[in-house]
């Protein structure tokens, strides 16, 4: 009797050490550290510079309009603390030249980056594929794939010769598919898989790079999406955008301190994969890290019907050549 109690109050001091683990908020220390945030002049952009900056990080900020940015740094340079600093430029990410001279001028400012939250984005036209302007659909793949992509490319000469950083991309909703929004959601995906397929080339660098699904946030893009009506982003979509509105949206604080952490030493080792906010348990992620970087768990893969409980649909034999080819197992996990 006396083991089976012993044997209970184990149990229970190990559930309630794992609860409190969940619910424990990590302690950030970004002293002396550099982010560089694109997309900063307002919304999801401008709050996760905000978090930045209250955990003593200096910043970069940069936007494309003039106007914003400038409002968003004399935001932020009021509530900086005096050994902070903090710069900003006006920036079309999607431009190879205004890139270049993005990190450069961070570089020479602050003397090295560590840190790189890609969040610039934007929606893009919105409707059927064969209506839509065709121009503003490349647009849209310029600034929130291209963009993205010459970004990662700019600062890694920088990361690859100190050996360590961090780069933080905003995914949206690259899970799923979004109809009459292709130019947002084609860009979106592509994104991600980029984040994954660059963290397998710089692995054998400390360089961690995350895909963040941050949650259904009440930006200007709720506002883009409430404009076009039901005719262009169709009726379900549009209700569910009403919804939102009405409901509030998902936290900022939820997607930040996501980001926080994916920019934080806690996550360190932590690389090439697609996260929510607010579904996934990622403070829980530093004690399986292991496990996560030897599967393909919280990446984009493909379903077979096997994946869905389905008898049919897969071949039945497959040559052992086939299956080293595999990068996992592809009859112990999803491909």
């Amino acid at each position: 009797m006396a083991g089976y109690r012993k044997k209970k109050l184990q149990k229970a001091r190990k559930t309630k050490k794992i609860l409190n683990y969940h619910k424990a908020n990590y302690d950030y220390k970004f002293k002396n550290k550099v982010a560089l945030i694109t997309g900063a002049s307002k919304g999801l952009g401008y709050q996760i510079a905000k978090s930045y900056l209250k955990y003593g990080s200096n910043l970069m900020i940069c936007s494309s309009n003039p106007n914003n940015i400038k409002k968003s740094y004399m935001k932020l340079n009021k509530i900086k603390k005096k050994n902070q600093k903090i710069f900003y430029l006006v920036a079309d990410v999607s431009s190879p030249k205004q890139v270049k001279k993005l990190v450069n001028y961070t570089i020479k400012k602050f003397k090295k980056i560590d840190i790189l939250v890609n969040n610039a984005g934007i929606y893009g036209p919105k409707g059927h594929i064969e209506k839509i302007n065709w121009n503003e659909w490349v647009k849209t793949i310029k600034v929130n794939l291209f963009g993205s992509i010459l970004l990662c490319r700019e600062v890694m000469p920088y990361f690859k010769k100190i050996n360590k950083g961090k780069i933080i991309q905003l995914s949206g909703s690259a899970a799923r598919p979004q109809a009459l929004i292709s130019g947002y959601a084609v860009s979106k995906t592509g994104i991600v898989r980029f984040i994954e397929n660059l963290s397998e080339e710089v692995k054998k660098y400390n360089i961690d790079i995350n895909a963040v699904s941050p949650g259904a946030l009440n930006t200007n893009m709720l506002k883009e999406v409430l404009k076009e009506g039901p005719k262009k982003v169709g009726m379900r979509y549009y209700k569910k955008a009403l919804k939102q509105k009405k409901m509030g949206g998902s936290s900022f604080k939820t997607a930040c301190d996501l980001i926080l952490f994916l920019g934080s030493k806690y996550s360190d080792g932590i690389k090439g994969k697609l996260i929510s906010a607010l579904w996934d348990d990622w403070k829980n992620w530093p004690n399986y890290k292991n496990i996560l970087q030897n599967s393909d768990v919280y990446t984009l893969r493909r379903l077979t019907s096997k994946d869905r409980g389905f008898s049919w649909g897969q071949s039945p034999t497959k040559s052992i050549y086939d299956r080293s080819l595999a990068h996992y197992d592809p009859y112990s996990l999803r491909r």
